[in-house]
């Protein structure tokens, strides 16, 4: 038991970093204006120093949740490896992109809706339709990252499951 769940923490926490560093990698191209942890730090702090500290961990954290599911459905179908994982990734990346993002400026206590006038009193931009107002590379980005993430875990899974 203890052996699954030390390989369960490596994979899921290798995903996670794996998909933050495209992601925030991207950002530094400029290819996306995306930070995950960013949002999820700024729904708990209105300092946005701290807020990507508090949101990397939090993101951290909800990595290894989300791995959770990723490792169950692996699990329960007998289906893994690395292609099954990005698969997955792709299907993720999709939900997030087509029900989450949307949903965002409704429970974000920070962040401007697509219907609040140039005044409002929220500091961050809402991500729009397919988190488009974050750059237009941004799904392109965001479906290659949880691709990766979904691999790894695939992968992982499959190579410790022989």
């Amino acid at each position: 038991m203890i052996a699954w769940l030390e390989r369960f923490a490596v994979a899921g926490g290798l995903a996670t970093l794996a998909l933050a560093t495209l992601q925030e990698g991207c950002r530094g191209l400029r290819l996306s204006r995306l930070s995950l942890p960013f949002l999820v730090g700024t729904a708990f702090t209105d300092d946005r120093r701290r807020a990507m500290a508090v949101g990397f961990l939090l993101y951290l954290a909800g990595g290894l949740v989300i791995a959770a599911g990723y490792w169950l459905a692996f699990a329960v179908t007998g289906l893994s490896g690395w292609w099954r994982g990005a698969l997955l990734g792709v299907v993720h990346a999709l939900f997030l992109l087509v029900a989450v993002v949307p949903v965002l400026p409704f429970v974000h206590p920070r962040m401007a809706s697509e219907h609040d006038g140039p005044a409002t009193a929220h500091g961050i931009e809402p991500p729009g339709f397919l988190a488009l107002n974050y750059g237009y590379a941004t799904p392109l980005v965001t479906v290659i990252a949880q691709a990766a993430y979904g691999a790894i875990l695939g992968a992982l899974f499959s190579a410790w499951q022989a």
